[in-house]
């Protein structure tokens, strides 16, 4: 099984960084293979950072020569993503959403249907709209055909809409103990549906 985890802050180091490293952590444990993308890292590569749909359906022509040439490699292979955010005005950071746009090839090559998706988003304060960032993750999901995962049952839940961490997240444990739980229910949802992807 096969993990990719996207940073969605500017930050390599910051607190969605943290968490997402701890995901990770914890697939390895499970046995899986995993790999941490920083959109920011990818963004600087391309001599136009956002989608300008200069092709359509979109032949991933602006991603030739660059990082993202990749990165793409990299998400075709996956079984599972993390995608995490901090909370910029309500919602998910422009790195990450000119990351996720940049993916419409992968759309039409039908790669990220049936990989499964957990959400992490890290805001300033306890309700500092963490859960509004963690849907708009799930809705760049769902248009990939992408199978969310959420909240489980009482005992096991990550959730209801995934991760929701407030900064400092080494001090948040709730958030890291949610992270671990997201972390074996991807693994779990993965194995459980790896005949669905192509």
């Amino acid at each position: 099984m096969y993990f990719v985890a996207i940073n969605g802050s500017p930050h390599k180091d910051g607190n969605t960084a943290f968490l997402l490293k701890k995901g990770l952590e914890q697939l390895r444990l499970q046995g899986a293979q995993t790999e941490l993308l920083h959109t920011g890292e990818i963004l600087k590569s391309m001599a136009v950072p956002f989608c300008t749909v200069c092709s359509a359906p979109c032949q991933g022509i602006c991603a030739k020569g660059t990082l993202l040439e990749e990165v793409l490699h990299i998400l075709r292979k996956a079984d599972g993503l993390l995608l995490g955010s901090p909370v910029y005005f309500g919602t998910v950071s422009g790195q990450l959403k000119a990351f996720w746009d940049k993916l419409r090839c992968l759309r039409g090559e039908k790669q990220l249907l049936n990989v499964v998706g957990g959400a992490v988003a890290v805001g300033a304060s306890r309700f500092g709209g963490q859960e509004g960032t963690l849907r708009a993750i799930q809705e760049m999901m769902l248009v990939q055909g992408m199978t969310i995962v959420g909240g489980g049952q009482k005992d096991y839940d990550c959730g209801h809409y995934g991760v929701a961490a407030q900064h400092p997240v080494n001090e948040d444990q709730n958030a890291q103990e949610r992270m671990i739980i997201m972390a074996k229910r991807l693994f779990e949802v993965s194995q459980a549906t790896q005949s669905l992807r192509l």
